[in-house]
């Protein structure tokens, strides 16, 4: 009986390194965090946040959007709506309302000097808020958001940044949301 022999392969596999390495810092939330609130609190996540060399306020963070998201008026008043790429998306919120995007647009975010190409819909009608940045965006940042302090932080070459929660806006949205939705006048 003749003895079989398999050739063993190694196999070896790796990974190229990132250009820019982040800080091996943890990112935590402790209760000082927080000090700072307006009490009783159930806000949203509402930061400013630079695209381009625009600040733009009115930026909601949601981690449970599966796409980022910019307001038409936005890309006008910046003069970029010949910037946008035809597509259209057919966008589905919690409550089943739709919304068709006008286009898609990649754009550079600014978070405290971290720079990301981010890819938007564009959508035309108003939702309130100026942007929406969601799932596509935060692990891209490796950013961690805490609804409850209300606060993003995410790591940098420098530590770890943070961008803390506009809890006014946040408020002044919620006020205006709820004031449309009992059918008065919608005021943004």
């Amino acid at each position: 009986m003749a003895a079989i022999m398999a050739k063993k392969t190694k196999v070896l596999v790796t990974h190229s390194k990132r250009l820019q390495e982040e800080a091996e810092d943890d990112i935590t939330f402790t209760e000082e965090d927080g000090n700072r609130l307006l009490l009783p609190h159930n806000d949203a996540l509402v930061i400013s946040i630079n695209v381009l060399d625009l600040k733009i306020q009115r930026v909601l963070v949601v981690p449970g959007s599966s796409d980022n998201i910019i307001q038409w008026r936005v890309l006008e008043q910046a003069k970029l709506t010949g910037s946008t790429i035809p597509a259209t998306k057919l966008l589905v919120g919690f409550n089943m309302a739709s919304v068709t995007t006008r286009g898609e647009i990649l754009l550079p975010t600014n978070a405290k000097g971290v720079m990301k190409k981010t890819l938007f819909e564009v959508v035309d009608g108003d939702m309130g808020y100026n942007i929406i940045l969601g799932r596509p965006w935060l692990p891209e940042m490796k950013a961690v958001p805490s609804i409850y302090h209300p606060l993003l932080k995410f790591p940098t070459l420098e530590g770890i940044k943070q961008i803390r929660g506009d809890q006014p806006t946040a408020r002044e949205m919620n006020a205006i949301l709820v004031y449309s939705s009992k059918g008065k006048k919608h005021v943004a």
